[in-house]
């Protein structure tokens, strides 16, 4: 028996001709909608699979893609960027965090500059590397500045359980864990972008189960499909898109069944469950301020909460983005990164204005990439 290799697990989710026989069953399934299918891909993974592939190019003129708000770093409004900044300025502190944080600009600084200046930020490969620095530089202060949707949660669990247990204690939590369904709802709520289904992103439903959607068809009338993030996966779930519109069905469904369940990870859940709560409000960038929307520590827990253990350095005042920046009009499904009058010129990955073109999971750094913009 020959040994199992990474590619095998795969190679059979982008096979050509698997994506192209998809695409003519999408093609001629399309042709009784009765409108034009408007599907929002709520995660930047989704988004970079989608511009990757080319996946535009293979469906009909009547199915359009629509980019949502599941980028972690993208939605991370200035101010609170600007908090891991003068978090990481304190003396005696390490500040470590994601890779993709580093470089997302705050109002006026970033922690690459920071890093470049002098200060301690290190970028994680997991978050438990974070224990091991804490327990490594005794007689500094360690934040951690946790950012993610549902998918990354449990790992900032997991950390925190650590230091409980472990009796840890130098390092605390700046908590910015997001969560999906809020986002969505507020999108829809708002009125303005035209969707019409959805395409929901495994890796969180993985943790939370799909049912974390169900309100979602019966609320405002769109098919939600959780789907992989493979080509195959993602055009398998535009043809179930596809098909409840053309059979005038809005339900809940799973394309990424070898890993999903309604249920999810209940274990994880616990874990989270014993350590974070909901949030009353959290501003997201370009959207706004939206109830219940995040999580924060317990409050038997605020002796790790970096906001309040350290409240007295960290800048109060909401701040906007730049004014040619339309991360925020991206972000809500309003406009695609080719509308924004700085894309490509004045913004690019190696000196981004926005958000979405700083992070590897953003809209404009994935347009950037794919859509002939690099020639």
């Amino acid at each position: 028996m020959s040994e199992l290799k990474l590619k095998d697990l795969y190679d059979g989710f982008r096979d050509p001709a698997t994506i192209r026989m998809l695409a003519a069953q999408i093609g001629e399934e399309a042709k009784a909608l009765h409108e034009p299918l408007r599907i929002m891909e709520v995660c930047g993974g989704h988004t970079h699979t989608i511009m990757k592939y080319g996946l535009p190019q293979l469906l009909p003129d009547n199915i359009d893609f629509i980019h949502g708000p599941g980028c972690p770093v993208c939605i991370m409004p200035k101010e609170r960027i600007d908090h891991a900044i003068a978090l990481a300025r304190m003396e005696d502190t390490i500040l470590v965090t994601l890779g993709d944080m580093i470089r997302v600009p705050g109002s006026q600084s970033s922690l690459a500059a920071e890093r470049a200046a002098g200060r301690d930020i290190r970028p994680l490969y997991t978050p438990m590397d974070a224990l091991k620095i804490a327990k490594e530089n005794p007689d500094k202060r360690v934040v951690f500045f946790a950012i993610g949707f549902e998918t990354t949660t449990p790992m900032t669990a997991a950390l925190l359980h650590a230091v409980v247990t472990q009796k840890v204690d130098n390092l605390y939590f700046h908590i910015n864990h997001v969560l999906v369904p809020p986002a969505i709802d507020a999108i829809m709520s708002d009125g303005q972008a035209k969707i019409n289904a959805f395409i929901g992103p495994s890796h969180v439903s993985v943790i939370t189960g799909a049912k974390i959607y169900a309100p979602l068809p019966q609320k405002y009338g769109t098919p939600v499909v959780v789907c992989g993030f493979e080509p195959v996966d993602v055009m398998q779930g535009i043809l179930m898109a596809v098909r409840q519109q053309k059979e005038g069905r809005a339900e809940l469904e799973i394309e990424y069944s070898r890993s999903v369940t309604m249920e999810g990870n209940v274990k994880a859940q616990q874990l989270i469950d014993m350590y974070l709560q909901p949030r009353s409000h959290f501003r997201w960038r370009g959207i706004g301020d939206i109830p219940d929307s995040a999580l924060e520590l317990r409050d038997e827990f605020a002796y790790l909460d970096a906001e309040k253990v350290f409240a007295e350095v960290l800048p109060t005042e909401p701040i906007d983005d730049h004014k040619l920046c339309i991360c925020g009009t991206i972000l809500k499904g309003l406009a695609k990164p080719m509308e924004c009058k700085v894309f490509g010129t004045a913004c690019t990955p190696n000196s981004p204005l926005g958000s979405c073109m700083v992070s590897s999971e953003g809209a404009c750094n994935a347009y950037y990439r794919y859509a002939g913009v690099l020639g």
